[in-house]
């Protein structure tokens, strides 16, 4: 157990340094965070931005992200200390919480819930219940879409341990390929990852209804409680930087991507003209703007923990059998960081979005 944990951190720590960013100055503290999926795509941007326009190394950091499988390894890297924070969702954290990971969310990124079960435009299933009998593409077995699946398909009058069968069919194209040649009939994942989908595949998808679970939170920055106490100053400078990102990106998706190309240019897909790969990934960056805004929850500050959200999640997942046990709210979240998060005039850098070019 203990070689291959070591072996996990390895991995993760390799495929970390392929996508690193330059090596920090001296007089910067380094911060590794978790990164649900295998590849930096356009939902980075916000990331991506902080870095270029300098707004990270104000607050004394050289961030840098590191992929993983899903929300689950997110929160796994977290509990082993592989990295002390990570982009994650509710579900694996209140799992874990229940089996004593004293970890928290310090800030709400995703205040929409961005997972929904898509099928092929010409597919015969209409809703959720039709489902019966068919199979569900996941990008990963850790990835968010499982429990997702299970709790729409067990709330929709289904057994989701006899009625569906549920299966890893990777991201992008793969997962595109596998949905053509009818290997699964629907998948569940993530807003911007049904939106890859259609362009490496050119799959036209349908997304069934979600109302079930579109009101409630979905990825976070989680870490340790003791990491917030010893690097409170990281944690509120990375979720600071990050918000400006998202308020810049929100103003300027094109100039975000834009951003992105040069901060990451392997994520600039290959084969592709500027112009064809801009609208692509602006595309797909919009398709997750829509969950970055305040007013998907009525938030008035970046990166609100609404607990009662919170408790009504915990709730659903509990109804529907994701978890076993109920889990208080107070214990997946904390608002301590929040005030200082909001330290920045997110006006004048929705202006400065706007006005932007890039040089």
């Amino acid at each position: 157990m203990i070689w291959r944990l070591f072996r996990l951190v390895v991995v993760n720590m390799a495929v970390w340094l392929a996508v690193s960013p330059a090596f920090a100055g001296s007089d910067l503290t380094t911060v590794r965070v978790g990164w649900a999926s295998r590849a930096l795509t356009a939902q980075t941007a916000p990331f991506a931005v902080a870095i270029k326009m300098g707004w990270f190394r104000e607050e004394g950091l050289e961030v840098e992200l590191m992929p993983l499988a899903g929300s689950a390894d997110c929160v796994k890297n977290v509990a082993t200390r592989a990295v002390p924070f990570a982009l994650a969702s509710p579900e694996p954290l209140a799992v874990a919480r229940l089996q004593g990971l004293k970890a928290k969310t310090f800030y709400t990124a995703y205040q929409g819930n961005i997972f929904v079960i898509a099928v092929p435009a010409n597919s015969p299933i209409e809703k959720i219940s039709d489902l019966k009998g068919r199979t569900i593409g996941v990008p990963s077995m850790g990835s968010t879409g499982v429990p997702i699946a299970r709790a729409l398909v067990a709330a929709n009058g289904l057994n989701p341990d006899t009625d569906v069968s549920i299966v890893p069919v990777g991201e992008a194209a793969q997962a595109a390929a596998m949905l053509r040649n009818k290997q699964v009939d629907a998948l569940s994942q993530g807003d911007t990852q049904h939106a890859i989908v259609e362009i490496a595949g050119g799959i036209k998808l349908r997304l069934l209804d979600n109302r079930d679970i579109a009101r409630f939170p979905s990825d976070g920055f989680v870490a340790l409680e003791a990491t917030l106490q010893a690097n409170r100053k990281e944690a509120v400078g990375l979720a600071r930087g990050y918000a400006m990102g998202t308020v810049f990106a929100l103003a300027n998706s094109e100039a975000a991507v834009r951003i992105l190309y040069e901060v990451w240019p392997q994520t600039r897909a290959q084969g592709k003209d500027e112009a064809s790969a801009l609208r692509d990934d602006v595309r797909v960056l919009e398709a997750r703007l829509q969950n970055l805004r305040l007013e998907r929850s009525g938030a008035k500050r970046w990166g609100e923990n609404f607990e009662a959200n919170y408790t009504a999640y915990i709730d659903f997942l509990f109804r529907w059998g994701i978890i076993k046990e109920k889990v208080a709210a107070r214990d997946l979240v904390t608002y301590s960081l929040i005030d200082d998060i909001n330290r920045f005039d997110a006006e004048k850098i929705a202006m400065e979005a706007g006005a932007y070019r890039p040089k």
